[in-house]
């Protein structure tokens, strides 16, 4: 199917409205990195103090997860989504106010509540509004508003910054999510979609929900891996531009500006193309989604220890190029494999106990790490830690896809002992569901 067809009707306007929420949602997150010299400058912030800037944030995103992720899963879906994007629009507009590395931590660690309430639910409605043979280029294309709102928070903070001080960068980060909140909250909320076409079971209660996603081996793995890839690209994303400034000399504008660019083209060729290569490598196989993450973020990992390391920029702005493109292939991807991993009437709790996992050991820590070691070291060094948690992301996913390949086909059925026969089609294909389930 064309992808025009993917806005078509309800589904179109909630996929549409909910990438746009996505993307200002990226959007506030990266705006703090565009200003960050400047914050360290007029608030005197060492580096370890830039690196808990986003810690806060994604400490109380993380802890909130759980509780709005039950609350999604038995509760209408878009009041909750439209309160969480008034929320931390508002939370992002009163940083501008802010005085002292405590007040303005106050504020991000804020930003966290709302945005826990719209990535733990809108991914589950999502999955909702589509069937899954266009499941992948939907969520593609939702998950294609990470990079440009990246890209807008780089670019638009940085510009911002220049010509009016980083106060005015979180104005313009929060002051537009006051209108997307209200449509976020008149959205339709479709029926839980059950794979099979049937309808889910019923909720139940949260810690029977926890307790079957905590005995899902492969819902796990997918997990895992995710959480070392958001360390590596959390790090990466927060310390990138004090980098490019620091380490190669490139001007405060140059260096949130370029690296912006590439965010951009770079995550809507990557988002987008990672999407349709999962959804054709469907066709071969059902652990699409894992081969196409592993696989390609075991590539991103040398090529972002070049764009560190390699001091020409005729070597180190390819080799960036090419890290972000793989990168960002996997980012649908994952997330699809993550819904289809589990029980359609966990979805919501599902993504709510990925977020707190993959953020606990990803990036709440990542970029604080980086600061304390550039602190004792250099921050040249402190980067590479970026290469090392891709290559753990790559090959913790690339095990998910051969465990789940195991596990979806289905076993050669035995001879009849009278006959000699194998069992029927059908018998071969109940063990094969028998052996999904497990």
């Amino acid at each position: 199917m064309r992808r025009a067809g993917l806005l078509a009707g309800p589904a179109g306007w909630a996929l549409a409205l909910l990438t746009g929420v996505n993307l200002l949602n990226y959007l506030d997150r990266y705006v703090v990195a565009a200003v960050a010299e400047g914050l360290r400058r007029d608030l005197a912030l060492s580096d370890l103090q830039l690196g808990l800037l986003p810690t806060a944030f994604i400490v109380v995103y993380t802890l909130g997860a759980p509780v709005f992720g039950a609350l999604g899963d038995r509760r209408r879906r878009p009041p909750l989504l439209g309160l969480g994007v008034a929320l931390w629009s508002a939370a992002t507009a009163l940083s501008a106010a802010a005085g002292s590395f405590g007040a303005l931590l106050a504020a991000r660690a804020t930003v966290g509540v709302g945005e826990a309430a719209y990535g733990t639910i809108s991914p589950g409605l999502l999955a909702d509004h589509f069937e899954p043979r266009r499941r992948g280029r939907a969520f593609a294309l939702f998950f294609m508003a990470i990079p440009v709102g990246a890209a807008l928070g780089y670019v638009l903070g940085g510009v911002a910054d220049r010509l009016a001080g980083w106060r005015a960068a979180f104005l313009v980060a929060g002051l537009p999510g006051f209108g997307l909140a209200l449509a976020a909250a008149r959205l339709p909320d479709p029926p839980r979609r059950a794979d099979d076409g049937g309808a889910p079971p019923a909720p139940g209660p949260v810690v029977a929900a926890y307790r079957r996603l905590a005995r899902n081996r492969g819902y796990a793995l997918v997990v895992l891996g995710y959480a070392a890839y958001t360390a590596g690209v959390g790090a990466m994303a927060f310390w990138m531009p004090p980098f490019l400034e620091r380490v190669r000399g490139l001007g405060r504008a140059t260096a949130t500006t370029g690296f912006g660019a590439v965010v951009l083209a770079t995550g809507l060729v990557g988002t987008l193309g990672g999407g349709a290569a999962a959804d054709a490598l469907r066709r071969r196989t059902a652990a699409a989604d894992l081969w196409l993450s592993g696989l390609t973020a075991l590539a991103a990992a040398p090529l972002a220890w070049i764009a560190f390391g390699a001091a020409s920029p005729a070597i180190a702005w390819p080799a960036l190029v090419a890290a972000q493109l793989f990168a960002f292939a996997s980012t649908g991807p994952v997330n699809a494999a993550i819904v289809e991993a589990v029980e359609p009437r966990d979805r919501a709790s599902a993504m709510a106990l990925s977020i707190l996992a993959i953020h606990a050991l990803g990036d709440v820590p990542s970029p604080a790490l980086v600061g304390w070691l550039s602190d004792r070291s250099s921050l040249a060094r402190a980067v590479l830690l970026v290469p090392a948690t891709l290559v753990l992301a790559g090959a913790v996913w690339t095990l998910a896809a051969v465990r789940a390949g195991r596990a979806t086909q289905p076993p050669l059925p035995p001879a009849s002992p009278a006959t000699g026969t194998r069992a029927t089609p059908a018998a071969a294909q109940s063990s094969s569901k028998a052996a999904e389930a497990r």
